[in-house]
């Protein structure tokens, strides 16, 4: 039996002491180098700055430093600044009352610089316009009392020397300097994205680490930004995204399709200005790029929300970097509309990436000069030169001899489509019996005619789903498939869906279903593997899936299998053909996995690698 509780010995409640709840509250908010980083550069682009300098030393715990040319603070400022909840971000109103969902700024909690100095070595030295410089220095909570110091210019300068030196046991949690480092720069490269009219600089240990200049206001400015930060490629293959609904705005760039990584690190969410991670933006991403992307690749963005203070709360965690939206379901229809739209608006673009890639390729590491291989005797070169093919822009399927034909009185050809007429240009050879090369006006293209193909059968698929007459094909004799009643019955409920798209069942009883007819699109194909397909797709629809996505993913899986495959010969109609489709369809730049279906080179691509450029 547990002992009587001994109420004499019951501890009293006490009220701890301040420094004791500043350390807590610097486990809550400043866990590690990079949140200090984080609050301080915050504070700076409150303050109006519009250049913020960091510097840090031994991965932030020897010294953090940020500099801004804010509105800085005067000598009375500085100690209220480290007192808790002191702030300057929030206005009370005539009763003396403070509207916490009112907030337009990127923090407000007033805990940052009090638990900051309660684990650290902190000076701030700051000077207002016309006003003189002051210092105010803290060690592990005790606060000196503010001096004159010299400033040049307005704003503030806080330094964090020896970050935890008061909570030694939180040492022992920090990671390597290398992974401190690469936090702070992550940290402030997300802060850089929303603000391109400020300049940012890093410095580590001494070293400057990057530094971006202020761009000019506009989607023009923003793109430079997030491209000096996200890389030059992601400016060249990102196309706006723009959407507005119910006083809610969505704005950013998103790469294209073929333009993807094998990790999702490279999607970035901002909420009124505010850097946040959410998991509603992984699944929004997910379904819109659903019908372009394989599932373990995933697309580069930044996307940025706009709304009103009162239709999201901010002051969800402490260090503010989660978010909770009033209507979390019209967020995600926005950012999946958005994301749609400005893919839809790409057209066939496809990375230039997959043009770099193929010219790396063709420029192989240097290797040492092998001597040449000694001279072939002339008479195997007798005659090379009419042994070779015509290659013209009337040539057809295959590069190979030409049979002498009789002659023949046929039907003057129509005129083939010049390189000028179209973007894909005209097609004038087949590869292997696989590939398409097509002369542009500046240059080739290089179209996989399976993985296009696959494209242009998968969007009749989507378009026969969003309410266009599908044709449809009558089966010569009923497939009778054999499922088990619950899967059935799945597939038996979304009967209306399923003829939308051109698929006719009928219940046949005990866990059977009949197909009468099929999309006509699809061709002979595996009625039986397509059903339980989607059998087993219906089975496993998560909340994140509409069933009309799904739907039409089951089927232009099956249409992949049905496509024009390699090693078919195509005429040059039947390839400009295939061309002119690829033009008037949208997403034709990458088949249904996210692989391109052309790569096109500029004549200055093909003139480097004869070294004529």
């Amino acid at each position: 039996m547990k002992p009587a509780l001994d109420l004499a010995s019951r501890p009293i409640i006490r009220r701890l002491p301040p420094g004791a709840v500043n350390r807590i509250a610097a486990g809550e908010v400043i866990e590690r180098p990079a949140a200090a980083v984080k609050e301080l550069v915050e504070n700076a682009l409150d303050a109006g700055a519009r250049q913020v300098t960091v510097d840090i030393e031994e991965g932030g715990r020897r010294l953090i430093a940020v500099v801004d040319d804010g509105r800085g603070m005067s000598a009375d400022e500085l100690p209220i600044a480290l007192e808790r909840h002191a702030t300057s971000k929030l206005v009370p109103d005539d009763a003396g009352d403070v509207d916490l969902l009112a907030i337009d700024t990127m923090g407000f909690r007033g805990e940052a610089l009090p638990s900051i100095g309660a684990v650290s070595r902190l000076t701030i030295t700051s000077r207002t316009e016309g006003g003189e410089g002051w210092q105010l220095s803290v060690r592990g909570g005790a606060m000196a009392e503010p001096c004159p110091a010299p400033f040049a210019g307005t704003g503030t300068r806080v330094e964090v020397a020896d970050l935890f030196y008061a909570t030694p046991a939180r040492l022992k949690f920090m990671k390597s300097e290398r992974a401190e480092v690469t936090a702070c720069a992550d940290t402030v490269k997300r802060l850089a994205m929303a603000r391109p009219d400020v300049a940012f600089t890093l410095n580590v240990d001494g070293k400057k680490r990057f530094a971006y200049r202020a761009e000019p206001p506009g989607p023009e400015g923003h793109l430079s930004r997030l491209s000096a930060i996200m890389g030059p490629e992601f400016g060249e293959n990102a196309v706006p995204v723009t959407l507005e609904r119910e006083g809610v705005t969505l704005s950013g760039f998103a790469g294209v399709p073929t333009f993807n990584r094998g990790l999702p690190d490279r999607q970035y969410l901002f909420v009124r200005g505010r850097p946040v991670k959410d998991r509603l933006i992984v699944g929004a991403v997910r379904g819109a790029y659903a019908d372009f992307l394989a599932r373990d690749r995933h697309p580069l963005l930044c996307l940025f929300l706009d709304m009103p203070s009162s239709s999201v709360d901010v002051n969800v965690h402490p260090a503010k970097t989660e978010v909770r939206f009033r209507d979390a379901q019209l967020v995600r229809g926005m950012i999946v509309s958005g994301l749609r739209a400005a893919i839809s608006d790409a057209g066939h673009k496809a990375s230039t990436t997959v043009a770099a890639q193929a010219m790396r390729a063709a420029h192989p590491p240097f290797r040492a000069a092998q001597p040449a291989p000694p001279p072939r005797p002339a008479a195997d070169l007798a005659g090379f030169g009419e042994r070779q093919p015509a290659f013209s822009s009337v040539s057809t399927l295959s590069v190979r001899p030409q049979v002498p034909q009789p002659e023949q009185h046929a039907p003057e050809p129509e005129p083939q489509p010049t390189p000028e007429d179209y973007p894909l240009g005209a097609a004038v050879a087949q590869l292997h019996e696989t590939y398409i090369v097509a002369q542009t006006a500046d240059g080739l293209v290089l179209v996989d005619q399976h993985a296009a193909h696959e494209r242009l059968v998968y969007e009749r698929m989507k378009e026969a789903g969003a309410g266009r007459a599908p044709a449809r094909q009558a089966l010569l004799v009923p497939e009778l498939v054999n499922l088990s009643e619950e899967e059935a019955a799945l597939i038996l409920e979304e009967r209306e869906q399923l003829e939308s798209f051109g698929l006719i069942i009928e219940d046949f009883g005990g866990g059977t279903v009949l197909v009468r007819e099929v999309p006509a699109v699809l061709g002979n194909f595996d009625v039986q593997g397509l059903i339980k397909d989607m059998a087993c797709d219906l089975a496993g629809l998560g909340q994140d899936t509409q069933l009309k996505d799904l739907i039409a993913e089951t089927l232009g899986n099956h249409a992949c299998r049905n496509s024009v495959r390699a090693g078919r010969r195509l005429t040059t109609d039947e390839m400009n053909a295939l061309l002119r489709q690829m033009e008037a369809t949208p997403h034709s730049g990458q088949c249904n996995h996210g692989r391109p279906t052309y790569v096109e080179l500029k004549l200055k691509d093909v003139e480097k690698l004869f070294g004529r450029r």
